[in-house]
């Protein structure tokens, strides 16, 4: 799993070719874990001129008004375009246009849709994205996103109140209709992720900033995962070991666990760049390596290191992937 740093060189550099097709990223999870911010990292670090960005949540079959007089969640496949979904992943995965539906989440309704041309990348954010095998086998690329339950829900009512105009009291019954959906629609697709992401606390708290979150990534042999035993030892400092690699299972499968705790000092944050930077296949010039691990926070624009970390390695698989299309 280990990898040797590519030597500094004064020539030009020689970018991999346009691939054929575009290379397809999931980013699913329940509502609130995090899916927004991490595709927005995505496309920040890679340019919005190289990556298409669309949500699942776009083919909700009901609207907010309508769904009031209905015992159904968005949550569930029948309230869905679920045929309409699967199509339009596989015509973006095979490079072509679609016309795709829009779901207004500021008020809850269903305005006109948008032609979506993909680009060199294409990042499907949303509930279902994984539902069917047809819509799986689009991907490339596959993450889950798994904060623990107590965390998912803070984020989630602090988020539909903040942009959604709802109160907590609304916030907090909703998450209650929806947990049988979430339970038996949204969490098994868990299961067939490359790379599961949770990002947690360090300890119980009542109050949790988002920017010293701990994170956990299981990474499935399904994808290859280079770079983690030379991350592992080049972050060990004597008996410090911020970030860890360990083999262990998952659900009875064989998985790597990197296990990066909370408040990783910069500088080691730091070492972990440069080894991915120095390792992927894309010349940094393409990349801005400055808008990693960053993310909005009410009015500010943070840095989290457990997240940079996380989109590193998400950036490295994009990068592999890019070279073998």
């Amino acid at each position: 799993m280990s990898s040797t740093a590519s030597p500094v060189s004064n020539d030009p550099p020689i970018y991999p070719s346009t691939p054929s097709r575009p290379i397809m990223v999931g980013i699913v999870g329940d509502s609130a874990a995090g899916k927004t911010t991490l595709t927005d990292g995505i496309v920040n670090v890679f340019g919005a001129d190289r990556v298409t960005a669309i949500c699942t949540d776009d083919y909700h079959r009901y609207d907010r008004n309508q769904r009031k007089g209905m015992s159904i969640t968005p949550l569930h496949p029948d309230c869905n375009y679920m045929g309409t979904m699967e199509q339009h992943l596989l015509l973006l995965s095979a490079g072509e246009p679609i016309l795709k539906p829009i779901y207004d989440h500021r008020n809850g309704s269903l305005i006109a849709p948008e032609l979506v041309e993909p680009k060199k990348i294409v990042v499907v954010e949303g509930l279902l994205a994984y539902h069917t095998k047809r819509m799986r086998d689009c991907f490339d690329i596959k993450v889950y996103l798994d904060p623990p339950e107590d965390l998912r829900r803070r984020w989630k009512i602090a988020r539909d109140c903040a942009k959604r105009g709802y109160e907590p009291a609304q916030v907090i019954a909703d998450l209650e209709r929806r947990e049988s959906d979430s339970a038996t629609f949204i969490r098994p697709q868990r299961e067939a992720a490359d790379v599961v992401v949770r990002f947690h606390p360090p300890g119980p708290s009542t109050e949790v900033d988002p920017a010293s979150l701990a994170v956990r990534l299981v990474l499935r042999p399904t994808l290859p995962h280079p770079y983690l035993l030379e991350i592992a030892d080049k972050t060990r400092i004597n008996h410090y070991q911020p970030i860890r690699l360990s083999l262990a299972r998952d659900h009875g499968r064989p998985v790597d666990f990197l296990e990066v705790e909370s408040g990783i000092p910069p500088e080691l944050s730091a070492i972990v760049e440069r080894i991915v930077w120095d390792n992927i296949a894309l010349h940094d010039n393409h990349l801005d390596r400055e808008a990693i691990g960053l993310f909005q926070d009410g009015d500010l624009v943070r840095r989290s290191e457990s997240l940079a970390l996380a989109q590193l390695l998400l950036v490295g698989q994009l990068a592999s992937a890019w070279a073998t299309i």
